[in-house]
């Protein structure tokens, strides 16, 4: 699994719905990249998404919910576990509780974690 960096891209299920990623720490990088830690995809606006139709009541993904699966069980960067290619999580579009963000791009391919 590869290590997130604030150059990871993550979008909601549909597609084109971009999180805007913004870190926490700045001391432990990636090729001068901040590694994202617990709970930085959390709580983040999502800008772009495409599902909007306000006469069924569909609204857009707006923002990211708590990651449900993705941080590592053993890497921590100040007592914060980092965030692996495999976060993801629910966002506040229709319909509610089925909509995911996903992890596109983790922002580097040189460092891995096993966990």
């Amino acid at each position: 699994m590869l290590i997130l960096t604030r150059d990871a891209v993550l979008t909601c299920e549909h597609v084109r719905g971009k999180v805007n990623i913004v870190e926490s720490q700045t001391f432990c990088t990636v090729a001068g990249r901040p590694v994202l830690v617990d709970n930085d995809p959390e709580g983040k606006g999502i800008s772009g998404c495409p599902n909007l139709n306000p006469a069924v009541g569909i609204r857009p993904c707006v923002t990211t919910l708590r990651v449900k699966e993705g941080y590592s069980a053993f890497v921590r960067i100040g007592k914060k576990s980092i965030c692996l290619d495999t976060v993801h999580g629910l966002t506040d579009g229709t319909p509610p509780g089925l909509v995911k963000y996903i992890v596109q791009s983790p922002g580097q391919e040189l460092v891995r974690s096993n966990a």
